[in-house]
């Protein structure tokens, strides 16, 4: 990345009021013309939302989206579609044993809304804020369950099963966050109270110390700070046996998308700490081990980012995507292209990992870390290419908010337009909500207003 020029949250004004505008007219065009019976989308096909069944984990980000729409433009058309949305569909959501996404589809909606009555945004009504609670308490109970012991702690496994820890999971730690906040904890057999604070740490532990690379020589590989998707144990002792990717191109390269939600992982769950005393947080080991591990793993996984991005700040989909060569040595100190005939972006992975940057850029700088302004400075670099051109998409009659998002490069499951050699002009549900989390995060900061973040619902 190119950090030359010094930035601020100010001038990204006019684009995020473009982005606003843009957004409510995305939000009506999937709520009025997408086939909700097909299943919930995914991602574009020649601009009109479809799906792909693997796990349904993007819908919470489709109503989601609705609520930050209300929360920015304050249209009571957007909270109303959020609302009796997530009272129809999200329930199955809540009780889902079988995934690893209860913080992306939960958080964002019950969680929201919450948050919204929380910071008077929307009247206090007793009887919806204990049904948001109720729902937020079972969600992070139920995403606790999925619990791998290994030594020294555990990690909540992937749809994969028991052997199988993904990088994503750290943002999914927020359920548990939230729940715990919300006075709730884990009820295991005869009635044992497992913690769902531990939990969340001892998950976060383990994505840092297995998930996460620092060029320590942790194997011949281990050269440069870099993540990775999927690590596998043997369920059998616990022990951790080898890096592996579903989504990457290796185990030994570095899928951006899955770096990018450690990105904004460990920060947020670094800002979250903040609000939880010294006596709670001495069991798992006291505050100041904790959040070093969480402070290695935020600033190893943006370094990365920041090293292995092109030079406006959006990444290609993997560091070590196999036809990267062909695009020339200079390739990562030019903007990106995402109409190469080699490699696609991924801006999906930029407007997660752009939250992540800022958010730890902002906890160092108030901590007295002055590195903290290179990653606020990324991080700013970042939300003013995806919201401009070619990576926003002005275009109406295209259902996506950004363009030249990935989902799964190994499978083929992106879309290629005739002509192209590789996957473009696409968006992702994922992708447009962590656009509308980013704008939204900017805007905040922008306005002065509350600071946002996940556990805002439980203030």
């Amino acid at each position: 990345m190119k950090l030359e020029n010094k930035r601020k949250v100010t001038d990204l004004k006019d684009k995020l009021s473009h982005f606003w505008e843009l957004s409510q007219h995305k939000i009506r065009s999937i709520e009025n013309k997408y086939d909700a019976s097909k299943g919930s989308p995914v991602f574009t096909e020649a601009g009109r939302y479809t799906t792909r069944g693997w796990t349904e984990w993007t819908q919470g980000f489709q109503y989601g989206c609705a609520v930050l729409q209300f929360d920015v433009s304050g249209d009571e058309e957007f909270l109303d579609m959020a609302k009796s949305h997530t009272v129809e569909k999200m329930a199955s959501h809540l009780s889902h044993f079988g995934v690893h996404d209860h913080g992306f589809n939960n958080v964002s909606t019950y969680g929201n809304l919450l948050r919204l009555m929380a910071e008077g945004k929307i009247p206090e009504n007793e009887w919806e804020r204990n049904f948001y609670e109720l729902a937020l308490k079972v969600s992070g109970a139920v995403q606790a369950k999925r619990w791998t012991p290994i030594d020294k702690g555990g990690f909540m496994y992937s749809f994969n099963g028991p052997h199988s820890l993904f990088v994503d999971t750290i943002r999914t730690v927020r359920a548990l966050m939230v729940a715990h906040k919300l006075g709730h904890s884990l009820m295991g057999e005869n009635d044992r109270n497992v913690s769902l604070l531990q939990r969340g740490i001892e998950h976060g532990i383990a994505t840092a110390k297995y998930s996460v690379y620092y060029g320590e020589g942790r194997d011949y590989y281990d050269f440069e700070n870099r993540a990775v998707h999927e690590c596998l144990f043997n369920t059998n002792d616990g022990n951790f046996r080898c890096p592996n990717s579903q989504q990457g191109f290796t185990g030994f390269s570095t899928w951006t998308r899955g770096l990018s939600w450690a990105m904004v992982g460990f920060p947020e769950e670094l800002e979250f700490l903040q609000t939880v005393s010294d006596s709670e947080l001495e069991p798992f080991g006291g505050r100041k081990e904790i959040e070093a591990i969480f402070i290695k793993a935020a600033k190893a996984t943006c370094d990365c980012f920041i090293d292995k991005t092109a030079a406006d700040g959006i990444p290609y989909w993997d560091t070590a995507a196999p036809l990267l060569y062909k695009m020339g040595e200079d390739y990562l100190d030019r903007p990106s292209d995402p109409y190469n005939a080699f490699e696609p972006v991924d801006s999906s992975a930029a407007v997660i990992g752009a939250q992540g940057l800022l958010r730890l850029g902002r906890y160092l700088l108030e901590k007295g870390d002055q590195d903290g302004e290179k990653y606020l400075q990324a991080g700013l670099l970042t939300a003013e290419s995806v919201f401009s051109e070619p990576y926003l998409s002005t275009d109406k009659n295209h259902q996506g908010l950004i363009l030249h998002s990935i989902y799964h490069r190994p499978n083929g499951w992106d879309y290629v337009p005739e002509g192209s050699k590789i996957p473009n002009g696409e968006s992702s549900m994922w992708g447009d909500y962590h656009a509308m989390e980013l704008g939204l995060y900017l805007q905040r900061l922008m306005d002065d207003e509350k600071y946002y973040t996940f556990y805002g619902c439980t203030e």
